[in-house]
């Protein structure tokens, strides 16, 4: 089985590199094409491959998309310029409380009345789903087409706001698992805060350190010249398991990291290894797409009902987002159009997996709660996949160039 999966990841994969520019141009994306065909080899159509559904299988895909989430999230605290990052710090801390503890609540609301199921319930999908899936989002910030459709600013705050959330997202999901099980008010503030606190912690010295490391290697030489990627992801691989050992945010100590090494190094001289690293992240992603293809639990999809289903789906991606950007227009200091584009693409992916199986782990298994959380996490990237292309396009013709004129790669 599992020379299946590296044959079928290995063809996709070197699909995706040689039609890499018809991908970033056309309505699909290399993510929903790993999931397609997972489907396709998974038990539902050739049946080439037997994994357990997520119901069954959460701790490996748990553990899977918690390394993949660190990956990205270290990608996208290096993606831009550290003094381009601090100027959109207000906007961001904007989207990290206000707008996210909104999306939560958007969505408790709409699960709840999608579902008709209990609070507790629909807290876990309310608080699963609200964070913005860097991994899906770097398709719709990064590449050519992005760059010269989607001002700077609008792409850095869509990016910083993926990396952050997923791992303040993690307070909205303790909140949520004392809503919903034995943990109590207090029991979960004080989770919440060694986890937040302890992972900015971690996150500051060792980003400090590995760049304050890396200096002096390239200073006296004792460094082999190569890929600043490999550098990056060992210093990912360290603050994951650090946090893991410590018991706090290891997510969110990732992409602290990331910010502290990103403020200790020259991103200019970084340009071209920021590139290397948006293409590895491509592809890395391909593995988990495929095994969630392979694992949807289609019998607790049809348990749910397929017009609750379909009411779950319309109503988070129309209402757990969108509104939520329109109303904080003006103090994002946005153009409508912007808000309409920062509104539709806050795509729900490997972060939200991340948080269902957390939660499937510290209460037990709830089936309703994964299969409308993974049918939500399978129709946010169907649907974003499709329209980011056509919506970078119609982006571009509503407003012309950018209104800064540039790039990234400033």
């Amino acid at each position: 089985m599992l020379d299946i999966l590296l044959t079928v990841v290995g063809l996709l994969a070197l699909m995706v590199a040689a039609l890499s520019r018809w991908v970033q141009r056309a309505p699909v994306s290399a993510p929903l094409l790993a999931l397609v065909a997972g489907v396709v080899v998974g038990p539902r159509m050739l049946n080439l491959v037997d994994l357990p559904t997520v119901v069954e299988g959460h701790e490996e895909l748990h553990e899977f998309s918690r390394l993949l989430l660190a990956i990205s999230v270290m990608a996208v605290a290096l993606r831009y310029g550290f003094r381009e990052m601090r100027a959109s710090v207000r906007s961001v801390a904007l989207l990290m409380t206000t707008a996210m503890a909104a999306m939560a609540v958007v969505t408790t609301l709409v699960s709840a009345a999608a579902l008709g199921v209990g609070l507790g319930a629909a807290a876990l999908l309310g608080a699963a789903l609200c964070p913005t899936d860097p991994v899906l989002a770097s398709s719709v910030v990064s590449g050519e087409p992005a760059e010269k459709s989607v001002p700077t600013r609008t792409r850095l705050l869509l990016s910083l706001e993926s990396g952050a959330n997923d791992g303040l997202a993690l307070p909205l999901v303790v909140a949520a698992i004392a809503i919903a099980g034995p943990l109590s008010g207090s029991e979960a503030l004080l989770e919440s805060l060694w986890q937040v606190l302890g992972g900015t912690a971690l996150g500051l010295v060792t980003g400090w350190l590995g760049g304050r490391t890396l200096s002096g290697a390239e200073k006296y030489r004792t460094m082999q010249s190569g890929p600043l990627l490999v550098y990056t992801l060992l210093l990912a691989l360290l603050v994951l398991g650090a946090s893991g050992l410590l018991g706090v945010d290891g997510v969110l100590a990732v992409f602290v990291a990331g910010l502290a090494f990103n403020a200790t190094s020259s991103w200019e001289d970084r340009r071209d290894e920021n590139k290397i690293d948006e293409a590895v992240n491509r592809f890395i992603v391909l593995p988990l797409f495929v095994a969630l293809g392979a694992m949807i639990p289609w019998r607790e999809w049809g348990e749910l009902g397929w017009w609750r289903g379909l009411l779950l789906v319309l109503g988070v991606l129309l209402l757990r987002r969108l509104p939520v950007l329109l109303a904080l227009k003006r103090p994002l200091s946005l153009t409508w159009r912007d808000a309409l584009f920062l509104g539709w693409f806050g795509p729900i992916g490997v972060s939200a997996l991340f948080y269902l199986t957390m939660e499937a782990h510290r209460l037990g298994v709830d089936p309703a709660v994964m299969a409308a959380g993974t049918l939500v996490v399978v129709a946010s990237t169907l649907t974003h996949g499709v329209t980011t292309a056509p919506g970078l396009a119609l982006y571009r013709r509503m407003g012309g160039r950018p209104r800064d004129g540039t790039s990234a790669r400033r």
